[in-house]
């Protein structure tokens, strides 16, 4: 048998790498806002999806600056998928200025709103071009609220890539058990915590979780980190630690650790770990949103749990309903 021309094997070479071409499927291309909305549309979307995330691991989504590049990123994507509650407030102007007309997906529709003092705030919405105010953002730190972004997630997928919506349909099911888990292990460490501890944190990231599962926080900033605390503020906090059960400071991965560590030393507290609260770790456990409330809630009951105590004075609801979003008691 004669060998085929070089001419002939080279089409056929480009035949053959060219099939795989003609039946791989195009993915659909997500933008996400921050690296916890981009872990979760990755388990909600899987193969389907491809996922960008506008702000990474260990960077803070408050400070962000938007590049001219997110605009044209944002203009070529099949769907755009944020928090909304202002925490991110530059959003809005880069959906603006990119010209997106693709599906919207504001993963905190349908969530109850907190003040800043933990309370409900049922006069929220997502309408001015302002910081936070009084509402606090950071909703997925209550792992069953977190279901709502995954069904808003899911639904978003869904609108812009409705052939493979019993994929997105079924991901979504095995996510919700997944968070289910979680929170059942997240509530049991914090139970062993005593529910008079007060915990500090670099900014008030953590409301949500104070009020999903009982433990008081305070922080060196607000609700966001774009202002420094005043001497005053400072003064005021080590004055409440000396009143209160003050036993431990802890880092966030995304803020600057000076403040604490300066806190440390004139309380002389001991700064107990690190916990992510507005981003995911480049690496490691808490790399998944899953992954990082776990550690969060290890990291807290490692240092403040007592050995042999079972708190059922948490102010929080532990009959909560899995099949239901729960919104917990007000402190």
């Amino acid at each position: 048998m004669r060998p085929l021309s070089p001419a002939i094997n080279a089409l056929g070479l480009a035949a053959l790498l060219a099939l795989p071409t003609a039946h791989a499927e195009e993915r659909v291309q997500v933008l996400a806002s921050f690296s916890i909305l981009a872990d979760m549309v990755e388990n909600v979307g899987g193969e389907h999806v491809e996922v960008t995330s506008l702000v990474g691991p260990d960077s803070d989504a408050h400070v962000y600056s938007p590049r001219p590049t997110d605009a044209r990123a944002l203009a070529e994507a099949d769907l755009v998928v944020f928090n909304g509650l202002q925490f991110e407030g530059w959003m809005k102007r880069l959906v603006a200025a990119s010209d997106y007309t693709g599906p919207l997906v504001v993963t905190t529709e349908g969530i109850e709103a907190l003040d800043d003092t933990g309370h409900e705030d049922h006069g929220h919405g997502d309408h001015d071009e302002h910081d936070h105010g009084d509402q606090d953002p950071h909703a997925w730190q209550n792992l069953i609220a977190g279901k709502r972004y995954v069904a808003n997630i899911r639904d978003g997928l869904i609108e812009a890539d409705p052939e493979n919506a019993d994929a997105y349909t079924a991901n979504a099911a095995r996510y919700i058990d997944a968070i289910d888990a979680a929170d059942d292990e997240v509530r049991a460490l914090i139970d062993e915590i005593p529910a008079t501890t007060s915990v500090i944190t670099g900014h008030a990231s953590f409301g949500h979780f104070a009020h999903a599962y009982g433990l008081r926080f305070m922080s060196l900033q607000g609700l966001s980190t774009d202002a420094e605390p005043s001497a005053a503020d400072m003064a005021g906090l080590i004055e409440v630690i000396h009143e209160q059960d003050v036993r431990a400071l802890f880092h966030e991965n995304m803020t600057s650790p000076a403040l604490l560590e300066q806190l440390a030393e004139e309380t002389g507290l001991p700064i107990a770990g690190t916990l992510y609260a507005d981003a995911l770790a480049s690496e490691g456990e808490a790399s998944t949103w899953l992954g990082m409330m776990r550690h969060n809630a290890h990291t807290l009951h490692d240092a403040l749990a007592e050995p042999g105590h079972d708190d059922h004075d948490h102010d929080h609801d532990h009959d909560h309903d899995h099949d239901h979003e729960d919104h917990g008691h007000d402190h």
